[in-house]
């Protein structure tokens, strides 16, 4: 009992539930201590995201000698499928449901944070695009030279960033999600905009479950071994990406929760999660889809047509591994094809990013949770194909 008290799932809980119940009654001035200190430590959780992001995939990628190649365009590929099969399950939803859906569209009527007291900006040492080239191609250049002093400095770098994660960035993501959930209670986002939409974010929400459990079940058939061995440890990770809004913020949870997995390959996990984490959106793809062709029945009075979808979800579907894992990283990178594809105006567009921001938590978290159901597929490749870690 008393582990189940200091486990990180409750401890995220209980720090859910107390940011909630602040915002309902903190004032202008408390919450001006709450937004800065939400402001500060996102900022150092997110500088810390690309150090994340080289510390596990270029070891990785050594690891995996002259294999690296060939596992890292397995991943791409498996990753760019998933989201866009989940796009297309949203379609086909979309086409079945929302014409006969009554949806609310007033999301008027919240409050303004108060500006930031303080604010310490901690700039990340690159993007974390940036830091995925970069630890994509460095892991490479090492493994093609055989260079032994570079993999061994990218051993070293990888247990100093797990100290980085164990002994700062998981004590503090409870305060930081307390605080995030004190700022949307105060802003009126869960009490005022949430219930306006429960029916397509309910909708929305099982879709997520059930591609999981479409993912999970492929992987598990393929690779020959449990899916439940590693969907039962993701917990943490689903709470803290609910959170945060964030696949990059949630990493070192991801990492944490799939390394205790007795059926995924460790070496897998090093090279897949981080890899994934930035890739692999299905949650939010299937999302976007969702609310794209309720949008445009709302505002423009019908769905868009079958081709005109069929186009936006495989080109969103690169776009997706392009975009930050970041809170709203996907309908941000994509704007261009909400605009251009789907022909969305100024109004369409920002009615879509405001329902996407209400559920973008529950996206994350689908996205972070099937980054395991991958990383169960590439083992299993792994095995398969005889590929050994170096």
């Amino acid at each position: 009992m008393k582990k189940f008290f200091t486990s990180l799932p409750f401890r995220l809980f209980v720090a859910l539930a107390i940011g909630i119940l602040f915002g309902q009654f903190f004032g202008e001035g408390a919450m001006k201590v709450v937004v800065s200190l939400q402001y500060i430590l996102g900022q150092l959780i997110m500088f810390c995201v690309p150090l994340i992001v080289i510390g596990f995939i270029a070891p990785s990628i050594t690891r995996m000698g002259n294999n690296a190649s060939r596992m890292l365009g397995v991943a791409v590929v498996i990753a760019y499928l998933s989201s866009i099969c989940a796009a297309f399950m949203s379609t086909v939803a979309g086409y079945a449901l929302i014409p006969h859906l009554s949806i609310v569209t007033d999301v008027a009527g919240l409050r303004d944070l108060p500006a930031v007291v303080f604010q310490l900006n901690i700039p990340q040492i690159m993007s974390v695009m940036s830091a995925l080239a970069f630890s994509l191609l460095i892991g490479l250049a090492a493994v093609w030279t055989r260079s032994t002093i570079t993999c061994s400095l990218l051993e070293e770098f990888q247990n100093m960033v797990l100290k980085i994660v164990e002994r700062i960035i998981i004590p503090i993501l409870p305060v930081y999600i307390c605080a995030t959930f004190c700022n949307l209670s105060y802003e009126g986002m869960i009490t005022h905009q949430l219930p306006a939409f429960v029916q397509i974010i309910l909708i929305v929400m099982l879709g997520h479950y059930i591609w999981l459990a479409v993912l999970y079940l492929i992987a598990a058939a393929y690779s020959g071994r449990s899916f439940w061995e590693v969907l039962r440890h993701y917990g943490p990770a689903y709470l803290t990406a609910v959170g945060t809004m964030s696949s990059a913020a949630t990493l070192s949870v991801a990492l944490d929760c799939a390394r205790k997995s007795k059926v995924l390959r460790r070496d897998m996990v090093d090279f897949g999660i981080p890899l994934f984490a930035n890739i692999h959106l299905c949650g939010s793809v299937l999302t976007e889809v969702f609310f794209c062709m309720t949008i445009s029945k709302i505002l423009y009075g019908q769905l868009p047509d079958i081709g005109t979808m069929i186009l936006f979800c495989l080109l969103l579907g690169v776009f997706a591994i392009g975009a930050p894992g970041v809170p709203g990283g996907t309908v941000m990178a994509s704007l261009g094809l909400i605009t251009g594809v789907l022909g969305f105006d100024d109004a369409g567009t920002a009615l879509m990013l405001a329902i996407f921001a209400l559920q973008d938590s529950f996206g994350t978290a689908c996205n972070v949770t099937g980054d395991g159901a991958l990383t169960l597929f590439l083992t299993g490749y792994a095995e398969k194909h005889h590929i050994i870690a170096v």
